[in-house]
């Protein structure tokens, strides 16, 4: 893994709904190629976090950074092409597309042809297609879906559907990949699978990873670091060794069978 500067940085950054703290003064940093984890109970703030982060909602105070520069005020789409990809807790795949249109849709942030070209159906338009075709079909075959190319995405397997949102994430080329719950609804066997996944894109494309996971026997194999939130505040950061023996996250998220994941 390489060595690291710091990618992202949330710094004492707070959000609310009405008169709730979902996010109360959470501080923390990623590093360059690095997976980190962010787990927590139900309602701690995790998925709000990565919608500040991601720029669907705006932070109240504090400040994030990506890269040494400010995002906290820019729109989601300005963010993406800055390099930060997420998918999403409930899958939100384009049903009725087929897989390869899924990804393939998804790749609008890195191409260049006009509305205009398109219509027109220029040669450098019809370039930049046989290219997005072509990197969308080597993205469905790195998470192994490259048989299901054609196949309506509505139509794929649970855990089908859970690889070909990460294919589409990773369509936009990101250095920053936010999970949400990647293995929600996973067996043991598929979990398996996807925690290699998770490391051949961090190894092999040279992606830093945050993801949200409520399977710990996935976040204490797969990742570096964790921060654990409860009640909109950071509990506790730190290997998952140490996470995993820390009195007061057993006590407020993990439980007693925390030292046998």
């Amino acid at each position: 893994m390489k060595g690291g500067s710091r990618m992202l940085e949330v710094s004492n950054v707070e959000k609310r709904f009405g008169g709730v703290k979902a996010v109360d003064g959470v501080s923390f940093e990623i590093e360059r190629s690095e997976i980190s984890g962010l787990i927590g109970p139900n309602g701690a703030g995790k998925t709000t976090l990565f919608n500040l982060v991601t720029g669907l909602y705006r932070i109240d105070s504090g400040a994030i950074q990506f890269e040494a520069r400010p995002i906290h005020q820019m729109a989601p789409h300005r963010i993406a092409a800055l390099g930060i990809s997420r998918t999403f807790q409930n899958i939100r795949l384009f049903g009725r597309l087929s897989a390869l249109e899924n990804v393939m849709v998804a790749r609008h942030t890195r191409t260049k042809s006009t509305s205009l070209g398109a219509v027109l159906n220029t040669r450098a338009f019809r370039a930049e297609e046989q290219m997005t075709r072509a990197k969308s079909l080597e993205l469905l075959a790195f998470v192994g879906l490259e048989r299901f190319a054609d196949a309506p995405a509505g139509d794929l397997p649970y855990g089908e559907q859970r690889r070909l949102e990460i294919a589409r994430a990773l369509a936009a080329e990101p250095s920053l990949l936010l999970l949400d719950e990647p293995a929600a609804g996973m067996n043991e066997t598929e979990s398996a699978s996807l925690v290699h996944l998770i490391r051949r894109i961090r190894d092999e494309l040279g992606v830093t990873i945050l993801l949200i996971e409520h399977d710990m026997h996935v976040v204490m194999n797969l990742c570096d670091r964790v921060n654990v939130l409860n009640f909109g505040r950071l509990l506790a950061k730190g290997s998952p060794a140490e996470i995993q023996s820390n009195p007061a996250v057993i006590e407020a998220y993990l439980g007693s069978d925390a030292l046998d994941a």
